[in-house]
């Protein structure tokens, strides 16, 4: 199971940290995952769902 959502397959967004003497180095933006037990295709199943999905009613939780 890939670290994205299952339902709007968000995932992780790369980007930089920037300090006060503007040096560049690498960073990741990681989504909000939880586990939820939702219905998909009419069976109970666990998914990783973002919290943006699971609060907007995107996910059917069992």
């Amino acid at each position: 199971m890939a670290f994205a959502c299952a339902v709007c397959g968000k995932k992780r967004m790369v980007g930089n940290h920037v300090s006060h003497a503007n040096n560049k180095t690498k960073r990741v933006f990681r989504p909000n995952l939880q586990t939820v037990r939702a219905v998909v295709n009419g069976a109970t199943q666990r998914i990783l769902a973002c919290t943006r999905c699971i609060r907007s009613g995107l996910v059917t939780k069992a």
